[in-house]
């Protein structure tokens, strides 16, 4: 989620262009104070809040809303372990999908989190590992939000520090936080918009366009699509502004384009191979199949509705307009006083009229192709119905993730409407070409001491219901003592695979996919919980699927064997050749019986060995 809205004027240029410079009394943009400290410390404690209920059984535990992307996180801390490990290419791994592996950069890889975090993750292991970051990233996105706040757009501490709480802690970000947490790993993109903003500074434009440069470069191995609709917040940003302060931009266009030329170079050049490993390495694809995510626009009851994991969050409600992500779910009172805070500050603060046209913009974009509300499908058109569903990169995002701009800009209308309830009644700065004075620019007049209590109770009122509560979390049963214990290393060579009975998808085998994870990836398995490509070089969720693991997810699925034949037989025996299987390992597991009788009829008795069947299919294959 991006700080959409952050000095745009450039102040050295703005106050060159003007007679009277603004005054700014606050403290040195990089002084440290104690307000800092406290407001940093809340957002550490919210981040531990939201995580509680996993650290009751932290090596057990898992979302109860997104189980299955929780456990490929936990394999992505493990994978950025095993490649620091073994000196791998993190880009790639074999370790899942065996034999044609998984082109890490084509999926949500975070490659920018696990590979700086692998000593940590080899210390105390990936499910430790992941309950931590998770917290601290929700508490960093809100940090360096509160940080550009503080600093470049409003006077007051704890102005910032309500923006910063929600850009951190909004609904539409907590609810990634069950099993996405590179949908919260957002911290770099605040500092990445002050950038931006500031690349039009006179004789900066070389050290502003490098530090863009670095900044990009990564982000895209944290989050790509946050880093597009990022993107594109600024574009909005940049063009209001030129349109709003014509003069001023047109002197600083020069510099801001050599400064943004440096900038994107630079992210290019270190970022191209793996850009280019995306879309043309080994597992790479073109698009998803379907178009599955073009429909997913946000439903307009869910800007006013509480969000399930806040405190005034009902979960019903997700049976009726919960049926995609829950991007905003601001809750009415939110959404009033942001309306308010736009008609109020509309006239007095620049950074307040483009906030309210990036709210306007991407609302609108958001809805997706067909107007959506209360969970009901209107009969009128959205904008997404002129979009084409094979758009590139346009064919893999969710029109509903559009809002998290909005999000974005609704923090920066809090926090300026905060700031501005805190100087109320005191004089406006000379001149509002500056944003850092315009921001939070109050008429002058007499003292209306009414308005700081009456603004300060609205807001805390507004987001107070909003507070998160811990995610939920369910309880998973660990692996088998034969997995965790090394009991397996006898039975797989290498070169050789472990295929464990369910085959993971990201359907069935939760549990067998964790096997992997926890192991550290020391062995290879089948199938898995990624996307790759499918027919015509289309993504899609999962390895495609053989006959054998067909018949595994049929028997699941319907909880009784088929009538088993020779072909069947015959089809396993290959499937266990192109899988490079050694051994096929059945534990505990709610279809336990029914699939030990299937992979019976399959391949014979297996072997009881600790706490698993176990069929050594070496001879086979």
């Amino acid at each position: 989620m991006a700080v959409p809205v952050v000095d745009p004027s450039l102040k050295s240029a703005s106050v060159s262009a003007t007679a009277d410079p603004p005054t700014d009394t606050r403290p040195a943009t990089g002084r440290f104070v104690r307000a800092d400290v406290l407001a940093i410390g809340a957002y550490v404690l919210l981040g531990v809040l939201v995580c509680l209920n996993y650290w009751g059984d932290v090596g057990n535990r898992v979302s109860s809303h997104l189980p299955t992307d929780h456990s490929w996180f936990e394999w992505l801390f493990s994978h950025g372990a095993y490649s620091v490990r073994h000196l791998e290419n993190p880009l790639f791994s074999d370790r899942q999908n065996a034999p044609d592996g998984v082109n890490m950069m084509a999926n949500t890889s975070l490659l920018g989190v696990t590979l700086p975090l692998a000593p940590l993750t080899l210390l105390l292991g990936p499910q430790v590992v992941y309950a931590l970051y998770l917290g601290g990233a929700l508490a960093a996105t809100a940090a360096t939000s509160y940080w550009v706040l503080s600093r470049r757009l409003v006077r007051s501490r704890a102005a910032a520090f309500v923006g910063g709480a929600f850009l951190g802690f909004a609904p539409g970000i907590v609810h990634h936080a069950n099993g996405q947490p590179n949908f919260v790993s957002n911290f770099l993109l605040p500092l990445i918009v002050a950038r931006v903003l500031r690349l039009g500074e006179p004789g900066r434009w070389r050290r502003n366009g490098l530090a863009l440069g670095l900044l990009v470069a990564y982000q895209i191995f944290i989050n790509e699509e946050m880093l597009l609709l990022t993107a594109l917040a600024c574009l909005v940003v940049v063009v209001a502004y030129a349109v709003a302060r014509w003069r001023v931009a047109r002197a600083q266009a020069g510099t801001f384009l050599a400064a943004l030329g440096v900038g994107g170079g630079l992210a290019l050049l270190l970022t191209a191979y793996p850009i280019w490993f995306q879309f043309n390495g080994p597992q790479s694809y073109r698009g998803l199949q379907g178009g599955v995510f073009h429909s997913w626009g946000e439903d307009l009851a869910a800007f006013v509705t509480f969000a399930r994991d806040t405190l005034a969050g009902d979960p019903a409600v997700e049976k009726t307009i919960g049926l995609t992500e829950q991007n905003t779910w601001f809750g009415w009172p939110v959404v009033l006083v942001t309306l308010a805070a736009i008609v109020l500050l509309w006239r007095r603060s620049l950074a307040a009229r483009i906030a309210a046209v990036l709210v306007a913009v991407f609302t609108v974009v958001s809805l997706g192709p067909r107007i959506r509300l209360n969970g009901v499908e209107t009969g009128t058109y959205g904008p997404w119905h002129y979009v084409p569903d094979d758009l590139p990169l346009v064919e893999m995002m969710m029109p509903t993730r559009m809002t998290l701009v909005v999000t974005g800009a609704v923090g920066v209308l809090l926090a300026l409407a905060w700031d501005a309830a805190a100087r109320s009644g005191r004089p406006a700065p000379a001149s509002d070409a500056d944003l850092q004075s315009a921001a939070t620019e109050v008429a002058a007049g007499p003292r209306r001491r009414w308005v700081r209590p009456v603004g300060y109770a609205a807001i805390a009122l507004a987001v107070l219901p909003l507070v998160p509560r811990p995610l939920p979390a369910q309880q998973i049963d660990p692996p088998p003592a034969f997995i965790t214990s090394g009991a397996w290393r006898p039975y797989v060579p290498d070169g050789r695979t472990l295929v464990p009975v369910p085959v993971p998808s990201n359907v069935h085998g939760l549990s067998t996919l964790r096997w992997s994870a926890l192991t550290r990836h020391e062995f290879p398995v089948p199938g898995g919980y990624f996307i790759g490509p499918g027919p015509n070089d289309e993504g899609i969720f999962g390895a495609p699927n053989r006959p054998t693991s067909t018949l595994i997810y049929s028997t699941m699925d319907k909880g009784a064997v088929p009538a088993l034949t020779d072909e069947d037989r015959r089809r396993a025996v290959e499937d266990l050749r192109f899988w490079r299987a050694s051994v096929v390992v059945l534990g505990a597991h709610p279809r336990e019986a029914v699939l030990r009788e299937l992979m019976t009829g399959l391949l014979g008795e297996p072997r009881r060995v600790d706490d698993v069947w176990l069929w050594d299919v070496r001879p086979l294959v």
